[in-house]
């Protein structure tokens, strides 16, 4: 059994780690809710602007764009976001290890001197550094700690810009969706080409609308609206991703630092109760020393 100086010991680093741990839960915490009023501020704007695509395309017009064109796959580009910083339990392993797999199965596709990783994060940033045969394009670590519109919108102009030109013929996004404090899910989602046909279902969490069957007319033409409304989708998705990775790392962090927080009492009741027995078998055999000297 430790001794009463060791177990002491023990209860003192624990206890000091027990208050970093609650210090981390109440900053992500505050984070946390930093980041949720940021979503639920966009997410009006992103969910107007597909209902807007909707309705076009639940009109019947027939529009083509350079957005939705299909071409024999021979470059990919991957967009994944993660965090700049550790303590937040699997949501950066998660992420690095669902890459890995989809390297893994590009690979064996085009190879993987054609697959273009765009690490958002330091995190999976130097993940891809080691992952042999795989080059990430460009630092992103300042857009994943502090998000913002420009930067996602310059993220989104070059992705854009390498479609049109045919130097890559798919984009997909790896990234953890908020669904809850305790739940976060990690999707993977096709960026581009955009397939119009999905977005003609119907829209999660939209208002119902029994005037499907709606009589637009569009000036100055349908396809110069959509040359419009796409590109506006586009970035916007980044910057959805970007802020639902954000809120993700900081509910994770938190309930990471809950947990560890709820270990630390555990442990320091045990080691309470420990000190408690080990003093009081200290102080029984004194007594017992002092009454068989009496004894004597």
């Amino acid at each position: 059994m430790a001794s009463l100086k060791e177990i002491k010991g023990r209860i003192n680093s624990i206890n000091g780690t027990l208050k970093i741990t609650s210090a981390m839960k109440m900053v992500s915490s505050s984070k946390l809710h930093k980041a949720q009023e940021a979503i639920e501020n966009m997410l009006p704007y992103e969910r107007r602007l597909h209902r807007m695509l909707t309705d076009f395309l639940s009109a019947g017009l027939a529009v083509e764009s350079s957005f939705t064109v299909k071409r024999d796959v021979k470059k990919i580009a991957i967009v994944v976001f993660a965090s700049n910083s550790s303590l937040c339990g699997g949501f950066n392993a998660n992420v690095i290890r669902h890459l890995g797999e989809m390297i893994d199965e590009y690979g064996r596709q085009v190879g993987l001197e054609n697959i273009l990783v765009y690490p958002v994060g330091r995190k999976v940033a130097d993940a891809v550094k080691k992952m042999k045969g795989v080059v990430p394009m460009g630092d992103y670590q300042r857009m994943s700690g502090r998000p913002n519109y420009q930067e996602a919108a310059a993220l989104a102009a070059d992705l854009i810009g390498r479609f049109l030109n045919g130097e890559i013929q798919r984009v997909e996004l790896l990234y953890n969706h908020f669904k809850s404090t305790s739940s976060q899910v990690l999707t993977r989602e096709m960026y581009l080409p955009i397939d119009l046909s999905a977005s003609s279902g119907v829209e999660e969490n939209a208002e119902p609308d029994g005037n499907k069957a709606a009589d637009y007319i569009i000036e100055p033409s349908a396809e110069k609206v959509f040359q419009e409304l796409l590109p506006k989708v586009l970035r916007m998705k980044i910057y959805t991703a970007l802020l639902d990775s954000n809120a993700s790392e900081h509910a994770a962090r938190m309930m990471a630092m809950q947990v560890a927080t709820d270990n630390a009492n555990d442990l320091i009741q045990e080691l309470t109760l420990m000190y408690n027995k080990s003093r009081q078998q200290a102080i029984t055999n004194e007594l017992l020393d002092i009454v068989g000297g009496t004894m004597a």
